[in-house]
């Protein structure tokens, strides 16, 4: 076993194929994958399946991976000591559903990054998507929420997908309304009194359900409803169509004060907010950095953090 052959392993998880790979390593793939059969022989593992849409890891292969990250990792603090050569690029993939204190934090923590060289991602998607990206290792963290009506049926599919669910804290659920909405001066609201309104909901794809919705309560019945994929999006029809959605109420500078307000909405239900990690790997610095952050962001905006 060799560095060269952990570099290619995480190469090839970070690109998602090894075709990218092999591109990105400036090697062919065919000496890529015998590398890789190499290794897998040595240590009596698979540390991938191949399948005609790809590659993905085994278990043994995301337990494998955890280690030879450390060991890459650890190398590269040699070398910078040592050899005085430029440490690897900070790493860090974050999915998310559509929260602008998700999105905030992250901003807090590429500005206090002491890194020449970083790359990150963070997706604002659809919650099956961010379940399967954290157990795909696409993303090293997931933000989602649970609630009374969807935490039987996300627990079970986390268990299955080996991901384990962190609470960060609970919220009571608010209404998103145009500040010139004759309810938006209201102290609280009920679903009743939103009935004239047209529905906004983010849309969660063909194999969605009420269980995957980003929204914790909806209209028993809206005889106006509107299905969007991202935020902006979202934040526009409120304002220019008078439109309302359900949320956590959490709002920044992103969210235009002048021309929106987040209204308590009446309801038994709440939202439980925390991240999803891959149990079988350990999350980068740059990871446990950002979700410092998180925490930093929610309790300025006067959340209790779930300890």
């Amino acid at each position: 076993m060799t560095l060269l052959q952990l570099r290619y392993i995480v190469k090839i998880v970070e690109c998602g194929s090894m075709n990218e790979a092999s591109h990105e390593l400036y090697i062919s793939q065919p000496a890529l994958s015998s590398s890789v059969k190499e290794l897998e022989n040595e240590l009596g593992i698979e540390i991938f399946t191949r399948h005609s849409q790809g590659i993905a890891l085994t278990v043994d292969g995301a337990e494998f991976l955890t280690y030879a990250r450390q060991i890459l990792d650890q190398t590269d603090l040699l070398e910078s000591r040592y050899k005085q050569v430029t440490p690897r690029k900070q790493l860090c993939r974050v999915s998310t559903q559509h929260y602008m204190f998700a999105v905030e934090a992250f901003v807090e923590m590429i500005n206090s990054i002491d890194s020449e060289e970083y790359e990150f991602t963070i997706r604002e998607t659809r919650t099956r998507d961010i379940i399967d990206q954290v157990s795909t290792l696409q993303s090293e963290i997931g933000i989602i929420y649970q609630s009374g009506f969807n935490q039987q049926v996300l627990s079970k599919m986390l268990r299955e997908k080996h991901l384990d669910f962190h609470p960060l804290f609970r919220a009571d659920l608010h209404v998103f309304l145009a500040r010139t909405n004759p309810l938006a001066s209201r102290k609280i609201l009920t679903m009743k009194d939103l009935e004239p309104y047209p529905f906004l909901q983010y849309e969660q794809g063909d194999e969605g359900s009420f269980y995957f919705a980003e929204e914790a309560v909806w209209p028993s019945y809206s005889s106006k409803q509107i299905t969007v994929t991202d935020r902006a999006t979202m934040l526009n029809f409120i304002v220019g169509l008078n439109a309302y959605t359900v949320c956590t109420g959490i709002d920044n500078e992103d969210l235009n004060n002048e021309k929106i307000v987040s209204v308590p909405l009446q309801s038994d239900e709440s939202m439980l907010l925390g991240w999803i990690v891959n149990s079988r790997t350990k999350i980068s610095h740059a990871a446990e950095l950002y979700l410092d952050k998180l925490k930093e962001v929610l309790s300025n905006h006067g959340y209790s953090l779930i300890e």
